[in-house]
């Protein structure tokens, strides 16, 4: 399957959005804004931060991230601030090359994970993960840092990112739930953790993911212990008391859309048909397999986040 790119990709990105039953349209987060008091992160006011790699000490390891920040960066206005982790063996700044994440409006953070097995980075969560290192510790500790620095609308903080990474972000909305609005993992690796998920409050959820991915396959892989993506769409439904059977939608020929209704926050799962272990909109650089470009995954993800924060 090889389609052409819409010529309107912003109104592809609306449609997705109509269909999911959210906003009817935008297709970036919104633009800084003068945020209540209590939104608003000790860094503002501060002196400015620049686009460039930075470290963070957490658990006694130093960490490494990459920052994103707009062109036009007032430190006196509130900002999104969006956490981006990356797949098994890759980095913060491969993610960046090709997610396009940053052409968003947004502060955007591409963290770093520790090496484990084959000596590749990988996120907490996953079986080849590094032991011993509590990734979640670590996003919190990167997240006071960056509120402290920057000027970051603290009701408007996300996760996403892509296979381990990804999966991660399952995890940050299990346990941090008072800190990210939102989360929107692409060709997650959700391997069953053992350990039950009960997050503070109720998370919205946009899930997407390729039925061809044969990295992390759709219906799942019993023997590495990673369930159906449906199943863990479902399981967070039932997480959001959501009623129990989505409402389906098509776009275009290669996209259905899965929206839970009745829900306490939104849960989303957008299925690519026959996409691979990739990301939406992108070139053959996010992984193998068939890459849509129905629509981008950043576009999407950026709308996704600003219908939600964590307090209004």
């Amino acid at each position: 399957m090889n389609l052409a790119r819409p010529k309107s990709p912003a109104r592809v990105v609306a449609a997705l959005l109509v269909a999911a039953g959210l906003v009817t349209a935008a297709t970036a987060l919104p633009s800084a804004t003068a945020a209540g008091p209590s939104s608003r992160s000790a860094g503002c006011g501060q002196p400015a931060v620049v686009t460039g790699d930075y470290t963070v000490v957490s658990g006694g390891l130093t960490r490494t991230y990459r920052l994103h920040v707009p062109a036009k960066y007032n430190a006196g206005k509130t900002y999104p601030l969006i956490l981006t982790f990356h797949g098994r063996g890759k980095t913060g700044a491969q993610t960046e090359a090709f997610s396009d994440l940053s052409k968003l409006d947004a502060i955007v953070a591409y963290p770093n994970g520790v090496i484990g097995d084959e000596d590749k980075q990988a996120w907490q969560g996953a079986p080849y993960a590094a032991k011993g290192v509590d990734d979640v510790k670590f996003t919190a500790d990167l997240l006071d840092q960056l509120e402290s620095k920057l000027c970051v609308d603290t009701n408007a903080v996300y996760a996403t990112g892509k296979s381990n990474g990804a999966g991660f972000t399952g995890i940050l909305a299990c346990q941090l739930a008072d800190r990210f609005a939102a989360i929107a993992p692409v060709s997650g690796a959700f391997y069953i953790q053992g350990t039950h998920c009960a997050p503070s409050r109720p998370v919205p959820v946009l899930d997407i993911h390729g039925t061809g991915d044969t990295t992390i396959p759709y219906g799942g892989d019993g023997e590495r212990d990673l369930p159906s993506v449906q199943t863990w769409v479902r399981d967070w439904s039932v997480r959001d008391h959501c009623d129990p059977t989505p409402r389906t939608s098509q776009l275009g020929d290669d996209v259905l859309t899965f929206t839970y209704k009745g829900c306490k926050a939104d849960v989303v799962h957008v299925a690519v048909t026959d996409g691979g272990h990739s990301w939406p909109g992108s070139d053959a650089s996010s992984g193998p397999g068939y890459v849509t470009q129905t629509f981008e995954a950043h576009e999407l993800i950026g709308a996704f986040f600003k219908s939600h924060k964590l307090r209004s």
